[in-house]
């Protein structure tokens, strides 16, 4: 089990709330990572678990019930994880995590800035294949809200046709991760990241992955934000992709960045199993909804995994 050595401090906008919080990591006291809002009086930790996962038809990751919620904590999760924290208290003064520059790049280079990397103490092996598909997010909603997420995925040419799937690999974490997007300047992308907790693969993260920034289009940004979403999305934390579908309006780093901030997405989300998967997950447009419910499935029945403690 490794925690933080000492306190690291970040602030900054949340990219759907729109507020602006403050947040302190600080050394754990036992196993797990826990949220704790300062902002609520008496307020409970909340544990990064899957099972804590709130709404999962959202388009980020959110724990906890209201108000006693944490927002979006995918790219912090996943920094944790690159860096092997699994003992960590996070204060937050609001509901939302910042967004920083929109990646992983900044939670991931303070903490390892300050802290040895280490590895997750706790190894879950997947043993069976577990598939979770979009049309059972999509059930999930109530009847009005996926009227209109038919009409508006009718509108930009979207498929309900993905899924996520988790199999056997006892080498360590693989993602491969599809997008097939109407867009021309995503259309099918497709990338792959390993990680087994060696040095290699951490500098594999860091170097191409890391950086890695959310995306939207700019014109889908109004109908977020009638819906309490994307309210603090800037051209300085999100790709904006621009109003013919064919370019952005902020530079790319590379032509794949996208599915390689779902990569990015899915350590994060796989981090609140509270230990380090062992496994492939084939992630076909994917989603944090779909992330989770791969998780509910596999923790569903003691056959479809086990649990190994590292020393």
């Amino acid at each position: 089990m490794a925690s933080v050595k000492k306190e690291i401090k970040f602030s900054g906008v949340g990219i759907h709330s729109g507020i602006k919080t403050k947040i302190v990591i600080k050394p754990g006291t036992g196993a797990g990572i826990f949220f704790k809002r300062t902002d609520i009086k008496g307020a409970k930790p909340i544990p990064a678990s899957y099972e804590n996962v709130f709404d999962i038809t959202k388009f980020n990751t959110t724990i906890g019930e209201y108000p006693n919620q944490a927002q979006t904590i995918e790219h912090l999760m996943a920094a944790l994880f690159i860096a092997g924290i699994d003992s960590a208290i996070i204060e937050i003064d609001g509901p939302e995590m910042p967004i920083m520059d929109g990646s992983a790049k900044e939670f991931t280079d303070a903490i390892l800035a300050v802290q040895k990397a280490a590895a997750v103490s706790k190894k879950i092996i997947v043993k069976k294949e577990i598939v979770a598909h979009r049309r059972e997010i999509t059930r999930m909603l109530p009847l009005l809200p996926r009227i209109m997420l038919w009409l508006h995925n009718l509108k930009i040419g979207r498929r309900e046709n993905g899924y996520v799937k988790l199999s056997p690999n006892p080498d360590g974490l693989l993602i491969k991760a599809t997008l097939d997007y109407p867009d021309k300047i995503i259309g099918i992308q497709s990338a792959e990241f390993f990680f087994d907790g060696t040095g290699a693969t951490r500098k594999k993260f860091i170097k191409d992955f890391a950086r890695s920034r959310t995306f939207g289009r700019i014109w889908e940004w109004e109908y977020l934000k009638k819906r309490g979403m994307g309210l603090g999305a800037n051209l300085d934390n999100v790709i904006a992709i621009d109003q013919t579908g064919a370019g952005t309006i902020n530079k790319l780093y590379s032509p794949d960045e996208f599915v390689r901030h779902k990569i990015v997405d899915a350590i994060g989300d796989m981090f609140t199993s509270k230990g380090f998967i062992s496994g492939t997950l084939e992630s076909y447009k994917g989603s944090h909804g779909l992330n989770n419910l791969v998780l509910r499935k596999l923790f569903s029945n003691p056959d479809n995994y086990e649990i190994v403690n590292n020393k």
